[in-house]
This record gives structure tokens, C-alpha cells and sequence, in this order.
């Protein structure tokens, strides 16, 4: 593959069927992709095994290629591949950079209630730290006690461990240095019931398949300060990022797998043309 090759990709999570607001970054990504001459890739991640079921992966690989939509080689699925991000976890373990937490979601809510004026990430307010500076004896004695715990990045030894704070690019933007502490803290990035989570097998994914060009919608778009931190940790490649505006419901609200009207498979039903539908998601066909 030449250097110059841009591959993008789609990685939706098969919890539901996929609704226009999916048509859309799918398209995005491929046009992308196919215009340049290059690749796009189809992954699954399906992480979370309460939630993702066989019949919905398979809609996925059915109304992608309805809509008109080719994707090169196979299909990653994720879940296939959880020795794999173990392994990436325990560099990071034996790096110093993770620590087990005990908090259970009570807990912290109460001890940042306490804390009053408690700072603010993307999702809501950021960890306070309480497990952060257990010695690893008290660690080692909760963990041997069948305590259920998850695991968190030490956000600032990650920082001072890759020295001068990562570069990001974003297509049409000047180059920005990132700053994740703020939006994510201390963040999760394993848990019992989730043994790795997205932001770490994104990043891991996207470098292990040599994604260029990472298209998604602009609400994900803080989640780049994180997944440049982890590419810089593991000395992955850094692609470019391409965001892309939500699509809205006739709500004024963004889609959501809940609008069944709005699914792929409903629209199809309906009636409607893969053409029509690609021009509902905003890709009217040329001529």
C-alpha cells in the first residue's frame, strides 16, 4: 500500500439497526475513500456482549450493501480480538500507566457531590482520583478478594511519559496540540463486564489496520485529545480526522437507534430507493 493511500473506514456497534444518522457517516467515509482511490474498511465493534447481538451484525453487512456501499477485505470484529487488547493493556499496566478503581458509580457520584464544585469532562464530571494513590499492597489484597474493579489510565503519568503533548490534525484545520486531562481524567479503559474499552480499541484498530483518514460525526470529535495520547503511547501512526456535522430527526434532535422509522430496514420497507435514502443522508446521486 502506498504512504499516500487514504483508507478510511465505518465501525458501528451492532446494539440496533442502523438508522439514516449511520447512512450517512457510512457514505461520508466511503466517497471519501473511493474518490481518492483508496480503501474502506468495515469493523464492528461489538464490546459490549449485553447489548450486541448476531442479528444485527448481520443487518449491518445487509443494508450497507443495499445502500450501494463496497467496503475491502474482511470484516473486523472486535470481539474476536480481545487477547489483543489485553496485551496492549498490559504494556500499559507494566508501564505504571494504569491502576485498578473500586469505585462503584455511587461512590463516585457521592464523593464528587462532595467535593462541591467538581470539574467537568465530556461525560459529565471527571473522576476524583480516589483509588489513584493506593499502595499496591491494598490493591493487591482488594483484587485477591474477588473486589470487581476497572481499570483507569493515570492520565497525568501518561502525559509526562510521552513528554511534549501530541500533535492532531484535522482535515482543514491548523494542527493542534491535544489536552485530554481536562475532557477525560482519569478515564476507564477496561472493565469486568467490558474488557477493553472503545477509546482503546479505536485507537488500537485504526493503527493495526492503517486507517489515514478517521471520519466521524462531530460529536466524537474531543474523543481525538484521548486516542492521539494513546497512538503516542504505543507508537502508533497518527492519522487525520474528518468530522462530520449530526444528522438531525424531524425533532430537531439527533438520530438515535430508537427511531425505527428511521432505520435502513424501515425505509426500505417503505419503499424507498437506495438512491432515495443516500439522498435523505445527504448524497443525492451525481446527474
Amino acid at each position: 500500500m502506498s504512504p499516500s493511500t487514504v483508507v478510511t473506514r465505518f465501525a458501528p456497534s451492532p446494539t440496533g439497526y442502523l438508522h439514516l444518522g449511520h447512512a450517512m457517516s457510512a457514505l461520508f467515509a466511503w466517497r471519501l475513500a473511493r474518490e481518492a482511490g483508496g480503501r474502506f474498511l468495515l469493523r464492528l465493534e461489538d464490546l459490549d456482549p449485553a447489548r450486541c447481538r448476531p442479528e444485527y451484525a448481520e443487518a449491518v453487512l445487509e443494508d450497507l450493501a443495499w445502500l450501494g456501499l463496497d467496503w475491502d477485505g474482511e470484516v473486523r470484529i472486535q470481539s474476536q480480538h480481545f487477547d489483543e487488547y489485553r496485551a496492549a493493556l498490559e504494556h500499559l499496566a507494566e508501564r505504571g500507566l494504569l491502576y485498578p478503581c473500586f469505585c462503584t458509580r455511587a461512590e463516585i457520584a457521592r464523593e464528587v457531590a462532595a467535593i462541591g464544585n467538581a470539574p467537568h469532562g465530556v461525560d459529565g464530571p471527571l473522576y476524583p482520583g480516589t483509588c489513584r494513590e493506593l499502595d499496591r499492597a491494598s490493591r493487591e489484597r482488594r483484587i485477591a478478594a474477588g473486589e470487581p474493579y476497572a481499570l483507569r489510565l493515570d492520565i497525568a503519568r501518561a502525559l509526562a511519559a510521552v513528554g511534549a503533548r501530541p500533535v492532531a490534525e484535522e482535515a482543514d484545520e491548523p494542527p493542534f496540540a491535544v489536552d485530554p486531562a481536562p475532557l477525560f481524567g482519569d478515564v476507564v479503559l477496561a472493565r469486568k463486564d467490558t474488557p477493553a474499552s472503545y477509546h482503546l480499541c479505536v485507537s488500537h484498530d485504526d493503527a493495526l489496520q492503517g486507517v489515514t483518514l478517521v471520519t466521524r460525526a462531530v460529536d466524537l470529535k474531543p474523543a481525538v485529545h484521548l486516542h492521539r495520547l494513546l497512538q503516542a503511547l504505543f507508537g502508533w501512526p497518527a492519522p487525520r480526522w474528518r468530522h462530520h456535522p449530526l444528522l438531525m430527526g424531524p425533532d430537531g434532535k439527533r438520530l438515535a437507534k430508537r427511531e425505527r422509522s428511521l432505520t435502513l430496514r424501515a425505509l426500505r420497507a417503505s419503499g424507498l430507493s437506495p438512491a432515495e435514502v443516500r439522498a435523505m443522508a445527504g448524497f443525492a446521486d451525481d446527474g
